[in-house]
């Protein structure tokens, strides 16, 4: 005789989900549409009742899967109106492949920043030095830095000299665009960021591989440190 069925545990919807909900909601019953407007961080934490580090994660997850658009100064911006169960799907995924992401990005750029010091050209190190400076720019105006760090990336993969390992980051451009606003919105995140950056720039300045993977393999950990992973 065949034992009982299996019956799956109930998952409870961690807090900033349900203000993923409310705001999903918002954006119905106000009848918003492409360029509109979100009410201001504080507002809606007032509102919701929750605090505004709850409020920042659900923009964060909206932003992550294009909901919305969020600039320094201008706040969240909506992009389009999908339904509530195509977005929370869409959280639940996101979160089960990051750990992916994150052994991928390890595995793949730590290797990157080795080639980067052994082969860069003067060049090169000028274009990650000017990344480097863009993202500290941004970040000094109250922003997050995110196309400086894309751009910090992108040069050194471009100073490997390695087409096969620049396609292989190429394919996993978009999820690793996840793990970076996830992460550069972070409080204080952005500081700590462009300071291991400095030193993978170190590395490769001086030509030495084996530091620079090293240096690489430990901003990666930083980066990886995601509030989307950590239990509540």
């Amino acid at each position: 005789m065949a034992g009982p069925n299996r019956i799956d545990r109930v998952e409870r919807p961690r807090l900033y989900e349900q203000v993923v909900e409310r705001l999903l909601d918002h954006v119905i019953q106000d009848r918003l549409e492409t360029g509109d407007r979100l009410p201001p961080e504080r507002d809606l934490a007032d509102s919701l009742g929750v605090s505004r580090a709850t409020v920042a994660q659900a923009l964060v997850a909206l932003e992550v899967l294009g909901v919305i658009d969020v600039q320094h100064g201008s706040g969240a911006v909506l992009r389009y109106r999908p339904s509530s169960a195509v977005v929370l799907r869409g959280l639940r995924e996101h979160a089960d492949r990051l750990p992916d992401i994150v052994d991928a990005r390890s595995a793949v750029e730590t290797k990157i920043a080795a080639l980067a010091a052994a082969r860069r050209t003067p060049e090169d190190l000028s274009a990650i030095e000017h990344a480097l400076a863009l993202m500290a720019q941004d970040i000094a105006g109250g922003g997050r830095g995110l196309e400086g760090d894309e751009l910090f990336h992108a040069a050194v993969t471009a100073a490997a000299h390695s087409s096969v390992l620049a396609r292989m980051m190429t394919e996993i451009s978009g999820l690793v665009r996840e793990t970076r606003i996830e992460s550069l919105s972070q409080q204080g995140r952005p500081e700590r960021s462009l300071e291991s950056h400095r030193t993978i720039v170190d590395a490769i300045r001086d030509r030495e591989p084996e530091r620079a993977a090293r240096a690489m393999a430990e901003h990666i950990e930083l980066v990886s440190d995601v509030a989307v992973l950590r239990p509540e």
